[in-house]
């Protein structure tokens, strides 16, 4: 699917579906169209790059998985000066401060940074777990978990059985299971 149009044309078609996707892991309208567009953007740069090993809408949804993965952990390390803005608290940012450049209140208390950056390294273990699953296993897990579809749009999707597809996220789950239990809390229990 290297031609120009056809990769074009597929990725307009995909752009409800990419929409949608990112607006039921973001919560937010604007982020959502930032990582579709930003997905959008790699699928045409690195369309060089696609094998078709796999369908090529599967190809784009895994390039957008990583873009909210993304906007994600920026949106995680983010001041929240515009949250107090967009959520109405202040109407401006000069509110925050004093005329001498204080702030008008403290901050907030950003809890425990060893817990966060422990709760950060779990996320990226069972990242890491997800994608050692083999494809079809990631690939009705991710549906089912990341873009919560229910089992009859993941059937339909696969072109498998509720069965099978029942079958295969318990396999998913057990194996996430197992390597969790080796890289995590065995490696903090030898820690």
């Amino acid at each position: 699917m290297n031609e120009p149009t056809r990769i074009d044309t597929a990725l307009a078609e995909l752009q409800p579906l990419l929409l949608k996707l990112a607006r039921l892991q973001l919560r937010n309208d604007a982020w959502a169209e930032d990582v579709v567009s930003d997905a959008t953007i790699a699928a045409l740069e690195g369309r060089n790059g696609f094998e078709g090993r796999s369908k090529f809408r599967t190809w784009v949804i895994g390039i957008l998985k990583h873009k909210i993965t993304d906007q994600l952990r920026r949106r995680m390390r983010e001041v929240s000066a515009e949250a107090l803005v967009e959520s109405g608290e202040v109407d401006t940012f000069d509110e925050l401060y004093t005329d001498e450049g204080r702030r008008v209140r403290a901050p907030l208390d950003w809890g425990d940074p060893e817990q966060a950056l422990s709760r950060q390294q779990f996320v990226s273990v069972l990242q890491a777990c997800v994608d050692a699953l083999p494809a079809s296993l990631g690939r009705v897990f991710l549906l089912r978990e990341w873009m919560e579809f229910d089992t009859a749009e993941i059937c339909k999707e696969l072109s498998i059985s509720t069965t099978h597809c029942h079958v295969m996220l318990y396999r998913a789950r057990m194996r996430l299971r197992e390597c969790v239990e080796l890289n995590w809390f065995g490696g903090r229990v030898a820690a």
